[in-house]
């Protein structure tokens, strides 16, 4: 699948993920493009039925060349109970379909940076940057904070800076065992914070295979372990998560797999 356009979107992407300065339009260099292109060989893709479905199926993919070749088995997962809309991400703003914000039950549309991964755990099988969660670590989404969409540690920001937050990250100790934090990965929705955008966005466990999420995209352990081992930061992962339409629409104009050829 060779890239037709050196200024193609995707190509800006990936130079946003790699800590370009600017980025008019959606545009780039074709230098800054073509390194951009070489250093980014990591997708994990989500494609739901639609903008309303709270479920899709999750696919990895790694770049060898020009081509994305399938890194393993397709897997179900979960994703927002209202299912889905455009985030705030490396795509860039999107006028066809609904629009992210704070509390809308909608698990985030575009291309993305994977960021840390987390767990309850001391360590994890991953060469990603791992933070092991205590009882005082919260994800805040209270629209306004300073600390909005960032995961913080009560004792270091103060109990008054976690006020109101919904998002302990040690689930199992605020929350009756519950074990869907056990073990995930930040989706850089919203990375700067911006007011009503939407925060805290991850990969994580599901609940079963047909509990939705709030807006995160939800898998069994087994799935979530197989991935964490295979992401390698220096491949500079990105994660992708699109309605099939919107997918069929984008797909060869940012150059991800083909949606017909699909395993």
């Amino acid at each position: 699948m060779k890239p037709v356009h050196r200024h193609s979107l995707l190509h800006a992407l990936f130079v946003l993920g790699v800590g370009a300065a600017t980025c008019v339009a959606g545009q780039a260099t074709a230098a800054q493009a073509d390194a951009a292109w070489q250093s980014s060989t990591q997708m994990v893709l989500v494609v739901t039925p639609d903008w309303s479905a709270d479920h899709g199926v999750l696919r990895a993919y790694e770049r060898d060349g020009n081509v994305w070749k399938p890194a393993g088995e397709a897997q179900d997962v979960t994703v927002g109970r209202a299912g889905a809309a455009w985030g705030v991400g490396l795509s860039g703003p999107q006028s066809d379909g609904p629009q992210k914000h704070e509390g809308d039950g909608r698990a985030a549309a575009g291309v993305f940076r994977i960021g840390q991964v987390f767990g309850y755990a001391d360590h994890a099988d991953t060469r990603m940057p791992y933070q092991a969660m205590q009882m005082s670590d919260w994800c805040v989404d209270v629209d306004g904070s300073p600390y909005y969409n960032q995961i913080v540690d009560a004792k270091k920001v103060g109990e008054k800076a976690v006020a109101g937050s919904s998002e302990p990250m040690r689930r199992d100790l605020h929350l009756d065992g519950d074990q869907r934090y056990k073990l995930g990965f930040v989706i850089e929705q919203n990375p700067q914070g911006k007011t009503g955008g939407g925060s805290c966005i991850f990969a994580h466990l599901w609940k079963s295979p047909t509990d939705a999420t709030a807006g995160c995209t939800a898998m069994p352990e087994s799935a979530m372990r197989g991935l964490l081992a295979w992401l390698k930061p220096e491949d500079h992962p990105v994660f992708v998560l699109l309605p099939q339409d919107a997918y069929r629409r984008l797909a060869a104009t940012w150059h991800l797999p083909a949606p017909g050829k699909q395993p």
